[in-house]
């Protein structure tokens, strides 16, 4: 037991933080059909996004794998706060530990109420779980944008 945890305390040790960036492109509204209630309405947010990590930093010989994830964090009209996955991926190996990736939103984004009208602004912040061999998982923080970015108006879908 002593052993584990050694291993499990050196981790801390050996953890440094890593660099990255996040930048949005564009964000865009679609107003669309529900999935369960064909007559109603509702928004579905298209976010495209460049991002750029070293996430080199984060392995060492505990580092079974890392979780990588977008996250946009908004207040909805109600007052809740909402963080919302809009990204994700697994990274096993220190080689693929370099991320330069551009794209869209992996899964569906939208909001509670229906409708993204009179929302204020979102943050967009990449975040990463540490999975290690032995030990208690760690999260943290790679990039952030540098300012809220807000919905823009909803177009209707063709």
């Amino acid at each position: 037991m002593a052993l584990l945890a050694a291993i499990a305390l050196s981790s801390f040790v050996l953890m440094s933080s890593p660099t990255g960036d996040l930048a949005i492109s564009s964000i865009k509204v679609v107003s669309s059909n529900a999935r369960r209630y064909p007559n109603k309405k509702q928004d579905l947010a298209f976010v495209h996004f460049n991002i750029t990590a070293d996430l080199t930093p984060l392995f060492h010989w505990n580092t079974k794998q890392l979780f990588l994830y977008l996250e946009a964090e908004y207040t909805n009209s109600q007052g809740v706060k909402n963080e919302v996955v809009i990204w994700d991926r697994i990274v096993r190996r220190k080689e693929d530990a370099f991320i330069k990736f551009v794209g869209k939103n992996k899964y569906m984004f939208r909001d509670p109420s229906s409708s993204f009208r009179n929302i204020p602004p979102a943050n967009y912040s990449l975040k990463y779980n540490v999975m290690p061999y032995v030990g208690v998982l760690t999260y943290g923080e790679a990039a952030r944008t540098s300012e809220a970015i807000s919905f823009p108006p909803t177009q209707s879908r063709l």
